[in-house]
């Protein structure tokens, strides 16, 4: 996986400043991210995987998925990246192109676990004191997972906030030696 990440850096970072330089990371987004999800299909990986096939045609079938037409540059892009065989990274790119916006408007997408269901009350207060905290606007998921007894974990990236009463339990036998 990382080895993969590597690999869509620069042609995410290309398509990002492409993106930015004609005003359109809303629209490449969304066009990025539905490509990157069917790039991730297994009957898709197995067509890119196909040597018996032209890698435009390969291409060309991303073009004939997508219910709106692609920007020229957009369209140019996935014909260099079937050009170069790497069609099999566009869910990376999908995914670097998406942490890239994300700097870019300073925000962060969060996933809150709770034990119990929160009030829109308490998202907006939690979200409030994770921007103030990060320095950056926070957007979050919220789940409920019976199993942390009580309390909250936050999740974004490698960032994980353990804030649970089963948390708490876990650290204090650990300390205890049990």
């Amino acid at each position: 996986m990382a080895q993969l990440t590597t690999l869509a850096r620069p042609y995410a970072k290309a398509v990002f400043d492409a993106a930015k330089e004609q005003d359109a990371i809303d629209s490449w987004g969304q066009a990025l991210a539905f490509i990157g999800l069917l790039a991730a299909d297994d009957t898709v990986k197995n067509i890119l995987a196909n040597p018996g096939l032209p890698e435009e045609r390969k291409a060309e079938l991303f073009f004939d998925t997508t219910d709106e037409q692609l920007p020229e540059a957009l369209r140019n892009f996935l014909l260099i990246l079937a050009e170069s065989k790497r069609l099999a990274l566009l869910p990376e790119i999908s995914t670097l192109f998406a942490f890239y916006r994300a700097e870019l408007e300073r925000t962060v997408n969060m996933k809150v676990s709770t034990a119990f269901e929160m009030t829109a009350d308490q998202q907006q207060k939690l979200a409030e004191a994770l921007s103030r905290k990060l320095e950056r606007k926070v957007a979050l998921e919220t789940a409920v997972d019976r199993s942390l007894i009580g309390g909250v974990v936050v999740n974004t990236g490698d960032l994980v906030i353990d804030a649970s009463v089963r948390g708490k339990l876990a650290k204090m036998a650990k300390a205890l030696g049990t």
